[in-house]
């Protein structure tokens, strides 16, 4: 059953995906936000869909630390899932990624028109200066950015290293941190097709205030409260 759950939610998102990505095109006369906005709605079907078909829910637990001011997400990464969820959950935002990923047909079109901040990541410290660049910019217009510091999708109890790109960014805007963790992997596995039904859990830590923090420091701060928390979340 789970199988053909999943199955049936994959056809789901193969069909209107590139439905999505090319209406995406038409909103770039508008804002960056307003255009955020508008392409958002595509995570908020997929995550309905993901309910209908896989009865997969998500609860939010630290809402109240959320600011009102634009800042830098530092997140756990396990799962497509909170690359959807997170465009509902927190304000209009941007995604630092590498570039690769906006040259794939369809899905990098849409992808495009979020104004990303798409790094080349062989480039050593010009990605970070290109990246401290944009992100002040993003930052400036109202969106938020949000940073997977292990820079790839980790499996459940795993742990990988932080880089220091996102603390680089905080620091150097002198930007507030969020820290996020969440148990997404447990319901949609890197590489698997399988999605298993239950409530996903996204927790969000107390913000860093980073004005006066080196990057390191930003970085050893969010690992140690992301960490604590993915040990509570038994993830």
């Amino acid at each position: 059953m789970i199988f053909l759950r999943s199955l049936i939610f994959a056809i789901g998102q193969w069909l209107f995906t590139p439905i999505f990505s090319v209406l995406a095109l038409f909103t770039f006369p508008f804002s960056r936000i307003t255009r955020n906005k508008i392409i958002s709605l595509w995570a908020r079907s997929m995550l309905w869909w993901l309910r209908v078909t896989c009865n997969i829910r998500y609860e939010v637990k630290g809402a109240e630390n959320i600011p009102t001011t634009p800042c830098v997400i530092l997140a756990k990464h396990q799962s497509a899932w909170e690359t959807l969820a997170f465009q509902l959950i927190f304000p209009p935002q941007v995604y630092v990624m590498k570039r690769e990923l906006l040259w794939i047909p369809f899905f990098g079109w849409g992808l495009a028109m979020t104004s990303p901040i798409a790094i080349n990541r062989s480039a050593g410290r010009e990605a970070l200066k290109q990246l401290v660049k944009l992100g002040k910019q993003r930052l400036a217009s109202g969106l938020w950015v949000v940073v997977f510091p292990e820079g790839t999708r980790i499996a459940p109890h795993k742990d990988s290293k932080f880089h220091i790109g996102g603390a680089w960014l905080a620091s150097g805007t002198k930007a507030t941190v969020l820290p996020v963790a969440h148990n997404a992997g447990l319901h949609w596995a890197k590489n698997s097709m399988l999605k298993h039904p239950g409530v996903i859990t996204v927790s969000i830590g107390q913000p860093i205030d980073c004005s006066h923090l080196k990057p390191e420091a930003v970085n050893t701060q969010t690992e140690a409260w992301i960490k604590a928390e993915m040990a509570t979340l038994g993830a």
